[in-house]
């Protein structure tokens, strides 16, 4: 059986990405903070006959991560898709958003962390093995300032710059070794971020397995034609 690991697993976007792969006969495994919000989640997802698990894990607590992926590994076997899409909820120390003249080494290291430092300790969790077997699928997701600059997000922007241009680099460094990477930036309006019809879109770049980068906007939701089947 396949399985799924989402890193940041919320009742958002991360619990419509596990319904969809769920559906299509993967195992989920959900990544996230909070014990109950974990618990609830794999509750809902049993109710549609999808068999996950939650481990519960800090992502800012990188030791946390990893014991959470040999739990994983020990209780569902190998990842074959990682979804990392971790957003802050509820107070975590230094999340604060800065603008360019605010910008400080103290406001701009716990994104680093978070975002970074999070998604390379949970890629180095499962890509050893994913290049060993010769497949897999790593998908990462941020906001847009990782590719359009926003004042606003004047910290928060430089760490998820940092991250995209990782994973395209990173994207380019597996070809031809079975493995894709894929940086995914969400641009939608408050009326096209609906999970449910986003997160279809993840299986089809999982199932195609092309391109670097792929910039979810409200009109590639409602133009692009999406894969029915593996």
């Amino acid at each position: 059986m396949a399985t799924i690991a989402i890193v940041g697993a919320g009742p958002g976007l991360g619990f419509s990405i596990a319904k969809v792969f769920g559906a299509h006969g993967y195992d989920v495994a959900l990544i996230a903070r909070n014990r109950s919000r974990l618990d609830q989640l794999v509750g809902w997802l049993g109710e549609l006959e999808i068999a996950a698990a939650g481990y519960q894990a800090d992502i800012m607590d990188r030791a946390s991560l990893v014991q959470a992926f040999k739990d994983i590994a020990a209780g569902q076997g190998p990842v074959d898709v990682l979804e990392f899409s971790p957003a802050p909820r509820g107070p975590q120390a230094g999340m604060v958003l800065a603008g360019p003249l605010d910008v400080s080494v103290a406001n701009v290291q716990p994104h680093i962390d978070f975002y970074v430092h999070g998604a390379i300790t949970a890629t180095g969790q499962v890509l050893p093995d994913m290049i060993e077997r010769g497949t897999g699928t790593l998908l990462f997701t941020t906001g847009l300032s990782s590719v359009v600059p926003s004042p606003a997000m004047g910290n928060v922007g430089i760490a998820g710059a940092a991250l995209r241009n990782w994973v395209l680099n990173l994207h380019d460094s597996l070809a031809g070794k079975g493995v894709y990477a894929a940086h995914v930036p969400l641009s939608l309006s408050a009326d096209e971020a609906d999970p449910e019809t986003v997160a279809p879109h993840y299986w089809d770049l999982h199932t195609r397995g092309e391109g670097a980068e792929h910039l979810l906007s409200g009109d590639v939701l409602r133009s692009a034609p999406r894969t029915e089947e593996a």
